[in-house]
């Protein structure tokens, strides 16, 4: 196995967290994005801003003082076959855009392995689920169509459980990370992939940095499981929190989504689990309950979902209708999922209508 990969990652808000990671490792990257924000990120780096066991500040890492290196492009001047690993970071309606769904339909006819940390598991991933009916998922995504081409073994899911934000004051190269959990991976069905992604696990696991006062560990791993369910433990969190952040009239945050009525946030959390476990998960591999209500009463701004809702978006990652449309696969129905889909439909109704 080579010492260090070319990774290119399409999305440089929630992409640069990965890619901070990988270059402490010492590998390479490029973020594909936007001509502003591949201007600014060549000009002068990323910076993350990461919260550290025993700091009462955040520690600022800038990606030019890393051992990798880190570069950035727009979707059109990027060769998908220059690179070991493609990441996909960006928002499920994004892969539409004009110059991303080609880069996009590239990377399947060139068969580079890609890993999805979108909160929308791509079509290609859900096929590798035995027993789920795909294609009947279709409905949920903005334009399937964007994932035709892609063989499912070659495209894997990392949960993204950490949560990170761009501060509105900042420059677009900031990313702030207001929970420092892990990257939860599952393995690809080839073994020379997935030991790329065991490889880069170590890489990141044995990385130590020393802002001038002492090498501390640095909090977001990448952890790479066997079991292709091990990332849909996130599914229960976007279910009790971040899609019920969106309400009738206004985007309240994931801390009151969560803890205003706790019982109600338990019933469709273990609801959400349950579904999981019916389609092959260990219920062992699932976070309790408690530990994520522990986590969510220190996220006090709403979803991203639902500020993008809320500012007008006509089109969001939809996992909620996604979970429910799998859900009745399985013969089960959530009164509480049904609520929030009707929610977060008519609010997207408004939008469009507002933007026609």
């Amino acid at each position: 196995m080579p010492s260090t990969y070319n990774v290119m990652i399409m999305g440089a808000s929630y992409g640069s967290l990965l890619a901070t990671k990988l270059l402490f490792a010492g590998h390479k990257v490029k973020l594909v994005c936007l001509p502003s924000e591949a201007e600014l990120i060549n000009q002068e780096g990323t910076r993350v801003r990461l919260p550290i066991k025993g700091k009462s500040e955040r520690v600022e890492i800038d990606s030019r003082k890393l051992p990798g290196h880190l570069s950035a492009g727009v979707p059109t001047a990027v060769n998908p076959s220059d690179y070991d690993l493609v990441a996909l970071a960006m928002q499920e309606p994004q892969y539409r855009a004009a110059g991303v769904r080609e880069l996009l339909a590239t990377v399947a006819k060139d068969r580079v392995p890609c890993m999805s940390i979108m909160n929308m598991p791509p079509l290609p991933y859900l096929k590798r689920i035995p027993g789920l009916n795909a294609d009947s998922l279709r409905t949920c995504y903005t334009d399937p169509s964007v994932w035709e081409g892609f063989e499912p073994g070659l495209m894997t899911l990392c949960s993204p459980d950490p949560q990170a934000i761009r501060p509105p004051e900042e420059k677009s190269n900031v990313l702030m990370v207001t929970l420092p959990t892990n990257f939860k991976v599952a393995r690809f069905d080839s073994d020379k992939h997935t030991a790329m992604l065991r490889q880069m696990q170590q890489d990141i696991e044995t990385v130590r940095y020393d802002a001038g006062d002492g090498p501390v560990d640095i909090p977001v791993k990448l952890k790479v499981h066997d079991s292709i369910y091990v990332p849909l433990a996130k599914w229960a969190m976007l279910l009790t929190g971040n899609y019920r952040c969106v309400t009738k009239d206004a985007a309240i945050n994931i801390k009151d989504a969560v803890h205003a009525d706790v019982e109600k946030s338990r019933t469709v959390y273990n609801w959400v689990c349950d579904l999981v476990v019916a389609l092959g998960a260990d219920p062992n591999d699932l976070v309790p309950f408690e530990k994520y209500a522990a986590a969510a009463d220190g996220l006090t701004r709403p979803s991203s979902a639902a500020r993008a809702l809320f500012a007008g978006a006509p089109n969001i990652e939809r996992t909620d209708r996604l979970v429910q449309a799998i859900g009745a696969q399985k013969g089960m129905r959530s009164p509480i999922v049904d609520e929030t889909v009707a929610t977060v439909d008519a609010r997207i109704a408004v939008n469009r209508k507002a933007a026609a």
